[in-house]
């Protein structure tokens, strides 16, 4: 029975050698509960990567567009870091909650993101990455996500260096737009309005500075069309901003790291983004 108490007491720290989780919002004045979990590669100086997984902007594909994300890059010496951002959640999208009361929208999740990469750089030493080389990874509406914050932001200190914006929701305006990530987002009333919407239209805002992008999405993707990516590719291409655009024609929507989602086709995208980090050169 001692033995079985000392194994049991043990379990916590075992989990904890491969992820930590944390509050962002702690030690601030926003009463929030926004969980990140960090997947930290060995030594110093590692490039960091916030994960934001995809659901519309109501929900999260928490594993295979997050903690499997994060396993993978931490096997390639790259310190991850899932964050569990605010959405609109489940009972928003059955019963139109947010009809009634404001709930989770924009800009909540944005917040979060840039209060994620601000928590990272605070503790850059104690998770032992590079505060300099701190990006974004994202998923579907989660590739909205990165790429708007790479777009408007706070404070150059809560922008990402870089951003992976992968099968992303980039329109808010146009036909090809995701309509439910949209009312995810946006909510019930805002969701009309055309000021809203075209501000948060990633391809109307690209800046003169935008960090570097990685682009990947797939001619048959069935969910979020694929012509959203082309419209952000040519936006990025217009400010010469320098960016990597890939288009599988086969693949779908929704593989994130699986290897047996999507084709072996569309599963190469992950070779392909490595290669483009480990080759980027950041500027401090």
């Amino acid at each position: 029975m001692k033995r079985l108490f000392i194994i049991l007491c043990l379990v916590p720290l075992i989990v904890n050698v491969d992820s930590q989780v944390v509050n962002i919002w702690n030690g601030t004045n926003v009463h929030k509960k926004v969980l990140m979990t960090a997947y930290l590669s060995e030594g110093k100086g590692n490039k960091a990567v916030v994960i934001c997984p995809g659901g519309s902007y109501f929900w999260h594909d928490t594993e295979n567009e997050g903690h499997m994300v994060a396993h993978w890059l931490q096997q390639n010496h790259i310190s991850a870091f899932v964050l569990i951002y605010r959405t609109a959640y489940v009972p928003a999208f059955a019963f139109h909650t947010r009809l009634f009361y404001r709930g989770n929208q924009y800009p909540d999740p944005q917040n979060d993101l840039q209060q994620a990469i601000l928590y990272i750089r605070e503790h850059a030493d104690e998770y032992g990455v590079d505060r300099n080389q701190i990006g974004a990874m994202g998923f579907s509406a989660g590739g909205h996500l990165v790429m708007s914050v790479a777009e408007n932001y706070h404070s150059p200190e809560s922008r990402p260096k870089f951003v992976a914006s992968i099968y992303p929701v980039v329109s808010m305006s146009h036909p090809c737009t995701h309509k439910r990530s949209r009312r995810g987002l946006l909510g019930e009333y805002k969701k009309f309005n055309k000021n809203m919407r075209d501000s948060l239209s990633l391809e109307k805002h690209v800046p003169e500075d935008c960090p570097p992008v990685f682009l990947v999405n797939c001619a048959d993707d069935p969910i979020v069309k694929c012509y959203n990516s082309v419209l952000l590719d040519s936006a990025l291409t217009s400010k010469n901003i320098q960016h990597k655009y890939i288009q599988y024609k086969t693949g779908g929507h929704g593989f994130g790291v699986s290897t047996v989602k999507g084709t072996a086709e569309c599963r190469q995208w992950k070779g392909e983004f490595l290669h483009w980090l480990f080759n980027l050169k950041l500027n401090s």
